[in-house]
């Protein structure tokens, strides 16, 4: 797991589309995977519809296994919703993979993607109950600044200075 890479998705990259896809966590992702060419092309969000931002989706490749563990998707300013629900960052990775560090590493790969974003103040949420994503977050240095309630479930919402 030293070598971990983002890589931008395309046809081909995934050695196994249809399992990738159903192996992340969807809610990062927006489209239909059964047209995985069509659902790899349309991945960022360039030209956003009123009430959304635009966005970009990376796949998390471990260079030394040349598997994907994971992915990542950053919206590149917050709306109302992103600011109280969603963050800039919304990660996933294969449950297969878990609890072996992905998780931290990939957040520290995309907090340098919101860099070049001039994105110097970064969002990140979780559910409280949610442990594993608190102590990724955690691990990349986030200060917990609130939790909140939505629909019953307590939400954390945590902040990255980036300098």
């Amino acid at each position: 797991m030293n070598n971990l890479d983002l890589k931008n998705p395309k046809p081909g990259l995934v050695e196994d589309s249809t399992f990738f896809a159903l192996d992340v966590e969807r809610n990062i992702f927006k489209n239909d995977y059964h047209n995985f060419d069509y659902y790899i092309n349309n991945l960022d969000l360039k030209n956003p519809k009123p009430g959304l931002v635009e966005d970009s989706t990376f796949f998390a490749l471990d260079v030394e296994r040349n598997k994907m563990v994971g992915a990542i998707n950053i919206r590149h300013k917050l709306n109302d919703y992103l600011l109280n629900y969603g963050g800039h960052i919304g990660d996933g990775v294969r449950p297969s993979e878990r609890k072996k560090g992905y998780a931290t590493k990939i957040i520290g790969l995309a907090l340098k993607e919101c860099q070049k974003l001039n994105i110097d103040k970064v969002l990140l949420v979780c559910d409280k109950d949610n442990i594993g994503s608190a102590k990724s977050i955690k691990n990349n240095g986030a200060i917990l600044e609130n939790e909140i309630v939505k629909d019953g479930k307590t939400i954390q919402r945590y902040w990255i200075e980036i300098e």
